[in-house]
């Protein structure tokens, strides 16, 4: 995929090596709470004075205890981030890829008669806090409609070539891409509607109704394809066979088999490797939005 020299997202937001938030401003009010505790006995008297005098004495010695216990540093002051060529390129990877789904879907919205809001990328390392709860890397990246935005540790994409098998730039396009169409579904309210039909529904009717939100996703991811091959003619021989490898890497069933379980497909959430490929091609192939219709679809393939 030639991404190099393209333009790279405003909307990517860089939490790489700090992690999500702890201490801080919560500190003193879990102090506070103690406080009662530690009145009541003649120990806890001794602990709060003891704690007072160390305080006082940090403070008359140039540094500020209350600060070191809540993280350190001063709030305003994010923590460094240290991170290796190989990652940086990622990102700027990331950036430019997400640049160009902000074209793509400009002009998809444009011609319908409806505006784009773009979403933000968080890039994190290990964990991140969103409006959707604290999530650790291993869950993979994800999309958080409460704040808007999709959340990627670069790692994932070393896992996917060297844990999955599936290798090469456009792989990692069409992960990026999946996630911002599921963005895409939030605009349109589609993932508003599919959340209130779960409501009552058995497990196995639930995730019936969340493989077919998945497989559309991959048919914008698909979508989004089609425009970056022949609006802005980026892809390389080869590209579309890395995306095709990467949606088969990810199905439920092979996840199921290379963890050593049974294939259990009422457990299915995002769709077998041949439903992925199939709904991420049909977008590809037709670069037409009625095309990527899952919840219609009488056989998902």
């Amino acid at each position: 995929m030639r991404w190099k020299g393209g333009r790279r997202s405003d909307n990517i937001e860089d939490r790489r090596g700090q992690g999500p938030a702890m201490g801080g401003v919560g500190a003193a009010p879990a102090a506070l709470r103690l406080l009662p505790l530690l009145l009541k006995s003649k120990t806890g008297r001794l602990i709060l004075v003891g704690g007072i005098v160390v305080i006082i004495g940090g403070r008359m010695l140039g540094f500020d205890v209350l600060s070191l216990l809540s993280g350190g540093g001063s709030a305003s002051a994010p923590a460094q981030v240290q991170t290796s060529a190989e990652q940086d390129e990622l990102a700027r990877f990331t950036a430019v890829v997400l640049g160009l789904t902000e074209d793509t879907w400009h002009g998809i919205f444009q011609q319908q008669g409806k505006r784009y809001e773009e979403p933000t990328l968080v890039l994190f390392t290990g964990r991140v806090n969103s409006a959707c709860g604290s999530a650790s890397a291993a869950v993979g990246p994800f999309y958080c409609p409460g704040d808007r935005q999709v959340y990627i540790d670069l790692a994932f994409f070393r896992d996917l070539s060297e844990r999955h098998g599936a290798p090469g730039d456009f792989a990692q396009a069409y992960v990026i891409a999946h996630e911002v169409g599921h963005h895409v579904q939030m605009l349109l309210g589609i993932s508003r509607q599919v959340q209130a039909a779960r409501q009552g529904r058995s497990e196995a009717e639930a995730n019936a109704l969340s493989v077919r939100q998945e497989l559309q996703a991959d048919c914008f991811a698909g979508l989004w394809g089609y425009h970056v091959k022949n609006r802005q003619q980026l892809l390389d021989p080869g590209d579309l066979e890395e995306a095709l490898q990467a949606a088969t890497a990810i199905g439920d069933d092979r996840l199921q088999r290379e963890a050593g379980r049974q294939v259990v497909p009422d457990s299915f959430t995002h769709g077998t490797s041949k439903q992925r490929v199939q709904w991420f091609s049909r977008g590809f192939n037709s670069g037409d939005f009625s095309a990527c219709d899952t919840f219609s679809a009488r056989d998902l393939g």
